[in-house]
Protein backbone atom coordinates (compact mmCIF):
# COMPACT_ATOMS: atom_id res chain seq x y z
CA UNK A 1 0.00 0.00 0.00
CA UNK A 2 1.33 3.64 -0.78
CA UNK A 3 1.23 6.59 1.35
CA UNK A 4 -1.50 8.17 -1.04
CA UNK A 5 -3.64 5.64 -0.20
CA UNK A 6 -3.70 5.81 3.24
CA UNK A 7 -6.57 7.19 5.25
CA UNK A 8 -5.92 10.08 7.24
CA UNK A 9 -5.53 9.35 10.80
CA UNK A 10 -5.06 13.25 11.84
CA UNK A 11 -7.28 15.22 14.18
CA UNK A 12 -8.24 17.10 11.61
CA UNK A 13 -9.76 14.48 9.80
CA UNK A 14 -11.71 12.49 12.72
CA UNK A 15 -13.14 16.14 13.26
CA UNK A 16 -14.38 16.02 9.98
CA UNK A 17 -15.80 12.82 9.89
CA UNK A 18 -17.54 13.33 13.28
CA UNK A 19 -19.21 16.66 11.71
CA UNK A 20 -19.96 15.03 8.65
CA UNK A 21 -21.66 12.58 10.32
CA UNK A 22 -23.69 14.50 13.06
CA UNK A 23 -24.62 17.75 10.39
CA UNK A 24 -26.16 20.61 11.68
CA UNK A 25 -27.60 19.19 14.89
CA UNK A 26 -25.32 21.74 16.69
CA UNK A 27 -28.48 24.40 15.65
CA UNK A 28 -30.94 22.24 18.73
CA UNK A 29 -29.57 24.52 20.83
CA UNK A 30 -32.35 27.31 19.27
CA UNK A 31 -34.96 24.23 20.01
CA UNK A 32 -33.92 23.91 23.23
CA UNK A 33 -33.87 27.95 24.03
CA UNK A 34 -37.28 28.46 22.63
CA UNK A 35 -38.65 25.82 24.51
CA UNK A 36 -37.05 26.60 27.53
CA UNK A 37 -38.29 30.46 26.79
CA UNK A 38 -41.76 29.09 25.97
CA UNK A 39 -42.08 27.31 29.39
CA UNK A 40 -40.87 30.33 31.23
CA UNK A 41 -43.13 32.97 30.03
CA UNK A 42 -46.50 30.44 29.98
CA UNK A 43 -45.10 29.95 33.87
CA UNK A 44 -44.85 33.36 34.65
CA UNK A 45 -48.42 34.24 32.45
CA UNK A 46 -50.22 31.97 34.83
CA UNK A 47 -48.58 33.01 37.81
CA UNK A 48 -49.87 36.28 37.36
CA UNK A 49 -52.99 35.53 35.65
CA UNK A 50 -56.33 34.33 36.24
CA UNK A 51 -57.77 32.44 33.35
CA UNK A 52 -59.67 35.31 30.64
CA UNK A 53 -57.64 38.26 32.63
CA UNK A 54 -56.53 40.40 30.25
CA UNK A 55 -53.60 43.17 30.62
CA UNK A 56 -53.82 45.45 28.20
CA UNK A 57 -49.54 46.37 27.08
CA UNK A 58 -50.65 48.64 23.78
CA UNK A 59 -53.66 49.39 22.28
CA UNK A 60 -53.46 46.82 19.53
CA UNK A 61 -51.24 44.08 22.02
CA UNK A 62 -52.45 42.39 25.54
CA UNK A 63 -51.55 39.65 27.74
CA UNK A 64 -54.91 37.12 28.20
CA UNK A 65 -54.46 33.99 30.09
CA UNK A 66 -56.16 31.03 27.40
CA UNK A 67 -56.62 27.64 27.22
CA UNK A 68 -56.35 26.15 23.81
CA UNK A 69 -57.17 21.90 23.59
CA UNK A 70 -56.92 22.36 19.75
CA UNK A 71 -54.39 23.04 17.17
CA UNK A 72 -53.47 26.40 15.32
CA UNK A 73 -56.83 28.72 15.62
CA UNK A 74 -58.47 26.24 17.93
CA UNK A 75 -58.78 23.33 15.38
CA UNK A 76 -60.42 20.37 16.58
CA UNK A 77 -60.68 22.36 20.03
CA UNK A 78 -64.04 21.21 20.89
CA UNK A 79 -63.60 17.52 19.91
CA UNK A 80 -63.87 14.98 22.77
CA UNK A 81 -60.24 14.63 23.93
CA UNK A 82 -58.70 12.57 21.38
CA UNK A 83 -56.99 15.21 19.63
CA UNK A 84 -54.72 15.81 22.19
CA UNK A 85 -53.11 12.67 21.80
CA UNK A 86 -52.96 13.19 17.58
CA UNK A 87 -51.05 16.70 18.18
CA UNK A 88 -48.93 15.22 20.66
CA UNK A 89 -47.90 11.95 18.31
CA UNK A 90 -47.80 14.80 15.10
CA UNK A 91 -45.33 17.22 17.10
CA UNK A 92 -42.80 14.63 18.00
CA UNK A 93 -43.24 12.67 15.02
CA UNK A 94 -42.32 15.90 13.02
CA UNK A 95 -39.52 16.80 15.65
CA UNK A 96 -37.97 13.40 14.97
CA UNK A 97 -37.89 13.94 11.33
CA UNK A 98 -36.32 17.72 11.79
CA UNK A 99 -33.44 15.88 13.47
CA UNK A 100 -32.83 13.78 10.97
CA UNK A 101 -32.93 16.60 8.19
CA UNK A 102 -30.35 18.61 10.36
CA UNK A 103 -28.21 15.27 11.19
CA UNK A 104 -27.95 15.43 7.25
CA UNK A 105 -27.31 18.80 6.73
CA UNK A 106 -23.99 19.75 5.97
CA UNK A 107 -22.30 21.31 9.36
CA UNK A 108 -21.58 24.63 7.30
CA UNK A 109 -23.20 26.52 4.85
CA UNK A 110 -26.99 25.62 5.42
CA UNK A 111 -27.21 28.05 8.90
CA UNK A 112 -30.76 29.67 7.45
CA UNK A 113 -32.27 26.13 7.08
CA UNK A 114 -31.12 24.41 9.99
CA UNK A 115 -32.59 27.67 12.02
CA UNK A 116 -35.60 27.20 10.66
CA UNK A 117 -36.17 23.32 11.11
CA UNK A 118 -35.20 24.19 15.08
CA UNK A 119 -37.31 26.63 15.15
CA UNK A 120 -40.02 24.87 14.50
CA UNK A 121 -39.11 21.65 16.43
CA UNK A 122 -38.49 23.88 19.22
CA UNK A 123 -41.68 25.18 19.18
CA UNK A 124 -43.88 21.62 18.47
CA UNK A 125 -41.74 20.55 21.58
CA UNK A 126 -42.42 23.39 23.93
CA UNK A 127 -46.39 22.69 22.73
CA UNK A 128 -46.32 19.44 23.31
CA UNK A 129 -45.05 19.96 26.79
CA UNK A 130 -48.27 21.66 27.39
CA UNK A 131 -50.44 18.92 26.17
CA UNK A 132 -48.41 16.20 27.90
CA UNK A 133 -48.65 18.27 31.47
CA UNK A 134 -51.73 19.84 31.12
CA UNK A 135 -53.89 18.23 28.44
CA UNK A 136 -53.83 21.65 26.47
CA UNK A 137 -51.20 24.64 25.42
CA UNK A 138 -51.20 27.99 27.49
CA UNK A 139 -52.19 30.72 24.97
CA UNK A 140 -51.60 34.41 25.92
CA UNK A 141 -50.30 36.70 23.24
CA UNK A 142 -53.55 38.51 22.05
CA UNK A 143 -52.89 40.95 18.98
CA UNK A 144 -56.54 42.84 18.78
CA UNK A 145 -57.60 45.85 16.42
CA UNK A 146 -61.05 47.30 17.49
CA UNK A 147 -63.63 44.64 17.66
CA UNK A 148 -61.46 42.46 15.54
CA UNK A 149 -59.29 39.56 17.40
CA UNK A 150 -56.38 37.42 16.18
CA UNK A 151 -56.15 34.23 17.71
CA UNK A 152 -54.26 34.00 20.86
CA UNK A 153 -50.93 32.18 20.40
CA UNK A 154 -47.98 32.08 22.54
CA UNK A 155 -43.56 31.61 22.13
CA UNK A 156 -43.99 28.31 20.99
CA UNK A 157 -46.54 29.31 18.01
CA UNK A 158 -44.47 32.17 16.95
CA UNK A 159 -41.15 30.00 16.74
CA UNK A 160 -42.96 27.38 14.33
CA UNK A 161 -44.57 30.68 12.50
CA UNK A 162 -41.09 32.27 11.99
CA UNK A 163 -39.64 28.77 11.20
CA UNK A 164 -42.07 28.24 8.48
CA UNK A 165 -42.18 30.90 6.84
CA UNK A 166 -38.15 30.99 7.18
CA UNK A 167 -38.72 27.02 5.01
CA UNK A 168 -40.77 28.91 2.48
CA UNK A 169 -38.03 31.72 2.19
CA UNK A 170 -35.44 29.12 1.66
CA UNK A 171 -37.29 26.70 -0.26
CA UNK A 172 -38.04 29.89 -3.26
CA UNK A 173 -35.01 31.91 -2.67
CA UNK A 174 -32.33 29.92 -1.09
CA UNK A 175 -32.35 26.42 -2.20
CA UNK A 176 -34.10 27.14 -4.85
CA UNK A 177 -31.66 29.59 -6.29
CA UNK A 178 -28.77 27.00 -5.61
CA UNK A 179 -30.33 24.33 -7.44
CA UNK A 180 -30.64 26.73 -10.66
CA UNK A 181 -26.88 27.48 -10.35
CA UNK A 182 -25.93 23.90 -9.80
Amino acid sequence: MSNGDAQPTTAAAEQARAGATRGAVQWLWLSFAVIALDQLTKWLIERRLELFDQIELLPVLALKLLYNEGAAFSFLSTASGWQRWLFIALAISISIVIVFWLRRLPAKGQAWLAAALALVAGGALGNVIDRVAHGHVIDFILVHYGAWYFPAFNVADSAITVGAIMLIVDSIFISGKNRKAG
